[in-house]
């Protein structure tokens, strides 16, 4: 049978930073309470998808991030209540400076945790998604792939490009 609506997972970015043992999380207020996620949202319009992760990190973080590979990208269907949503997610690592005095973080961030990766294992059950901990476990497994993977066409910043 044909489907009546083509398939359109929701496009997600997500930052993996290690410093000196410890990943960097955000916490963050859900539908589902305080949960704990990798820097990461949506990308929008008119941006690359380096764009849209240093974008993200920023917001959410305080820190401008600088992506050094593409740790693996994700397809996932996930069921929060009523919401089935399917993401497509793009982890990249790289690392931050400090954070920028004064910068407010993103509506809904509470803050921000370096923890290591048993800490962020035991807190799964406060992760947004399991895809927290499978980009954390993909980096530590040394799983990377060059940015010059990833294209952008110019046409994604032109203003009113057609789709």
């Amino acid at each position: 049978m044909m489907p009546t609506e083509r398939f359109r997972p929701s496009v997600t970015v997500a930052a993996v930073v290690e410093r000196d043992g410890r990943y960097l999380l955000v916490e963050e207020h859900t539908p589902e309470g305080l949960r704990l996620n990798n820097p990461a949202g949506h990308l929008d319009a008119n941006e690359s998808l380096l764009q849209a992760v240093k974008r993200e990190t920023l917001e959410e973080a305080a820190c401008h991030f600088t992506p050094e590979a593409l740790v693996a990208v994700y397809l996932a269907r996930l069921r929060h209540g009523a919401e089935d949503i399917s993401y497509l997610r793009f982890a990249f690592c790289g690392t931050v400076g400090e954070p920028e005095p004064g910068r407010a973080l993103d509506h809904g961030i509470v803050r921000t945790l370096w923890l290591t990766p048993d800490e962020v294992q035991a807190s799964a059950a406060r992760h947004r998604s399991p895809l927290v901990w499978r980009c954390i476990a993909d980096h530590r497994a040394g799983r990377r792939h060059p940015l010059d993977l990833l294209d952008t066409d110019a046409g994604v910043y032109a203003a009113g490009s057609a789709s």
